[in-house]
């Protein structure tokens, strides 16, 4: 993303937005999201972002993964890394969570996240950074299971670049 685009607020069109409303309960004793919180929020804006929605249910044309004990196939996390840029305080407008693929391999996906503040503010907030690793398993063996053509087909247009965190 460039500094242009962070101070306009916008999301550049590699990436899938996602809005997610925080809970009074996601903040801790400093008054602000807790570290765990926001594990929690960037699941939600991934189950968003791919699994299939129901019947009714609105979502991007990412959202391909059948998922679950049932559908023969999990999605598991094997990695998760968080920057955290600035604390994220209560607020009642959804914070926007943007999602992007830094590199799509035979049976994972390495999921990248920048989380701000709604677009819609004066001032535009990044809040933190992350990268999760996803991997595809068959859920009756418990073996990676290949990504399939439809999801590189679906998935290919929101390649990026892969996180860059300042502070290693």
């Amino acid at each position: 993303m460039t500094e242009a685009d962070r101070e306009a607020g916008t999301t550049p069109a590699s990436r899938i937005s996602v809005p997610i409303q925080l809970r009074w309960g996601d903040l801790d004793a400093y008054n602000h999201v807790n570290n765990t919180s926001m594990l929690k929020l960037l699941e939600e804006a991934r189950v968003r972002a791919f699994w299939a929605p129901g019947p009714g249910e609105q979502a991007p044309p990412t959202a391909i993964l059948e998922t679950g004990i049932e559908s023969g196939m999990l999605s598991l996390i094997a990695r998760q890394e968080i920057e955290y840029l600035a604390p994220v305080p209560y607020q009642r407008r959804p914070l926007e969570v943007q999602l992007w693929f830094g590199k799509i391999g035979g049976s994972s996906v390495d999921v990248c996240y920048e989380v701000f503040n709604d677009p819609a503010s004066e001032t535009r907030v990044l809040y933190a950074r992350s990268t999760a690793v996803l991997v595809l398993v068959n859920a009756e063996s418990g073996r990676p299971t290949r990504i399939t053509s439809q999801m590189r087909e679906a998935w290919a247009p929101y390649i990026g670049d892969p996180v860059q965190y300042a502070h290693r």
